[in-house]
């Protein structure tokens, strides 16, 4: 069955390339531009995996984490998150809130791939 990914980012053109690297890998894309738009996302149809952007509209990309965390119906999605903002603090709060993986921009998409591929059991 084909694996499921949200990607939660304000910037188009990162969305556009994450979107076009992800479909040609042969996942199934949604995207959300907003925190309460990914929420949203995720509950109407859960993905297996959220890349998801810390500085978003509206809800912040560690609010997103915590309340998919804090849903017990959603334990088994994926969530790694991508930010301009590589200091340990933010990496630790990420990890701390039930991030499974945290990526700083600017990132090779080999890499990126290869974390999915892994998060999701498919390395």
């Amino acid at each position: 069955m084909t694996k499921r990914i949200l990607i939660v980012d304000d910037e188009p053109n990162i969305v556009v390339s994450l979107e076009f690297l992800m479909k040609r890998e042969g996942f199934e894309v949604a995207v959300a531009m907003d925190g309460e738009a990914a929420l949203k996302s995720v509950e109407e149809k859960t993905p297996d995996l959220v890349l998801l952007d810390i500085m978003l509209p509206k809800k912040n990309g560690f609010e997103v984490c915590q309340t998919i965390r804090a849903n017990p119906e959603l334990q088994a999605v994926k969530i790694v998150m991508l930010t301009a903002k590589g200091r340990d603090t933010e990496v630790a709060k990420g990890t701390a809130l039930g991030a499974d993986a945290y990526m700083t921009k600017p990132f090779s998409t080999k890499d990126l791939i290869a974390q999915v591929r892994q998060i999701l059991g498919e390395s």
